[in-house]
């Protein structure tokens, strides 16, 4: 069954459970203003609009009426009318007996000076014998009689009793308001079901259709519902669930993208050295090196690209175990300044061959900057950005800059060259596996593409970040950050951190 069918069932249930209350509601109500259970099955009775008279006094009425058709000189008898009177007084009724235009008896009862004035006119055929009149905002139910005495006059006996005008006043008005209960209960059950109707089941048939949707694979939509209640709390939990999944998919496409050009680039690059090994070695078979000097140049030759091609694994296995998370960090107190003084110390003689001129920019103050580093794998993202710039030196005055900034929080280190600096377009990719901004892949001034990815790896597991600004014909700069140690002071600045990253 439907949310829908049984919100409907609901509705309907509740609105006839309350016609219900409202009928007995109504019943007690009547009993409670005419006092006989009796007056609930006349109540509304086209000849007996109200019952005026309890059955006592009824019974009285009716020997009176005989007595009326029998012998009406009888009603002349003062002693049997007070004899009913005293009766009627008893329940809180009242008897009264005209002749003509004036009262033979008037009960004690009512004390109304003008009651002979309120009573309604002779009615020989008795079409109207019960009614109700007002007095003086008194209200009073009566059974009357009409009849001729035996020498002609008119007469009426009438049993009257006061009751309260609130009575009638619902008599007339509980019609009105019976259909004006039952079409409000129905509209406002309506509009309830209606209302219910658009805030539940409709944001539901939406979450129905939007399931449908991702179960088809089209997870290109927004749920927006922007409801407070528990629905609208489902909607967003759904709406992140999509979401989450969204960039599940194109995470795992984009994966899927760098797996391709993993291969693609992995193959590349083996298949450079691999296709001169073979070559040269072929070259040796064949009995090219017919001399001592062209064997010599061409092992030579093959131990070099063995050489890059050892170097190419080695380099793409620490990549991926980095990028796996697999290899553990040795977090240590680190004087960042000597740690460079250490690096730039073991390049100098390198560089110094190649023409490159190192200027260390050391900041003012004596006192160290201790980092959290592990020292060894923090070497190696140096000296990969130090050998990215050396790569691609291409001026006769070739420079590379160190400089170091620190805050409370960080240090940064700039390494800034004045090489042909990096195109726009490819410097938010530098750091890609495999990238290089020179499309031929060339090894003499590309290298492998792994140096800077490497770098990347190590910066981000020492907490740090890696970025690059360029300005192209002047020069590229690499910066990198790296967390302070809190406390530096009367600290080992070589000492162990029992901090250990895998």
């Amino acid at each position: 069954m439907s949310i829908r069918v049984k919100l409907l069932l609901s509705y309907t249930g509740m609105l006839v459970l309350s016609l219900l209350m409202f009928i007995l509601t109504a019943g007690l109500f009547t009993i409670a203003s005419t006092g006989d259970i009796h007056g609930l099955r006349d109540f509304y009775k086209v000849h007996y609009r109200l019952n005026p008279l309890t059955e006592q006094e009824e019974s009285i009425f009716l020997e009176l009426k005989s007595m009326a058709k029998s012998e009406p000189d009888s009603l002349h008898d003062e002693a049997l009318l007070r004899d009913y009177d005293f009766k009627l007084r008893t329940v809180r009724a009242g008897l009264y007996v005209r002749r003509e235009n004036d009262p033979i008896f008037a009960s004690y009862t009512f004390h109304q000076p003008e009651l002979d004035k309120a009573l309604p006119p002779y009615d020989l055929n008795n079409s109207q014998i019960r009614n109700t009149f007002n007095i003086n905002e008194r209200f009073y139910a009566y059974a009357k009689f009409d009849f001729t005495f035996t020498d002609g006059a008119k007469g009426s006996v009438f049993v009257i009793r006061e009751r309260s005008p609130f009575a009638e006043l619902s008599r007339k008005l509980l019609p009105v308001l019976s259909l004006l209960l039952i079409g409000t209960l129905v509209v406002a059950n309506m509009l309830l079901y209606r209302w219910i109707t658009r805030s539940v089941v409709k944001p539901l048939n939406l979450l129905r259709a939007s399931a449908e949707r991702i179960q088809e694979g089209n997870l290109q939509f927004k749920l927006d519902l922007r409801s407070q209640d528990e629905i609208g709390l489902l909607s967003e939990a759904f709406e992140n669930m999509r979401q989450r999944l969204e960039q599940s998919v194109s995470l795992r496409l984009r994966d899927e993208e760098n797996r391709k050009e993993l291969i693609s680039n992995i193959s590349h690059d083996l298949r450079t050295p691999i296709t001169s090994i073979k070559g040269y070695a072929e070259g040796i078979l064949d009995g090219v090196t017919n001399t001592p000097e062209k064997l010599e140049r061409y092992v030579g030759i093959i131990h070099a690209k063995a050489v890059d091609l050892d170097k190419l694994v080695d380099e793409l296995f620490l990549y991926s175990k980095l990028d796996l998370k697999q290899v553990p960090f040795t977090l240590e107190r680190t004087d960042a300044m000597r740690f460079l003084d250490d690096c730039i110390e073991e390049l100098r003689y390198d560089l110094e061959e190649r023409s490159i001129a190192v200027v260390w920019d050391r900041p003012p103050g004596s006192g160290p900057l201790t980092v959290k580093a592990d020292r060894e794998k923090l070497k190696r993202a140096v000296l990969n950005m130090i050998g990215n710039a050396v790569k691609y030196m291409d001026k006769p005055d070739k420079r590379i800059d160190v400089s170091l900034r620190a805050n409370p929080e960080s240090v940064t280190v700039e390494l800034r060259d004045n090489g042909p600096g990096i195109p726009p377009e490819a410097l938010p990719y530098i750091f890609e596996r495999f990238y290089r901004a020179e499309p031929s892949r060339s090894a003499l001034t590309g290298g492998s593409g792994l140096g800077l990815a490497i770098a990347r790896q190590i910066i981000e597991g020492h907490g740090g970040r890696i970025w690059a600004e360029s300005e192209p014909g002047v020069g590229t700069s690499l910066f990198f950050t790296l967390p302070r140690h809190a406390h530096e002071g009367g600290a080992d600045p070589h000492g162990p951190l029992a901090d250990h990253r895998g």
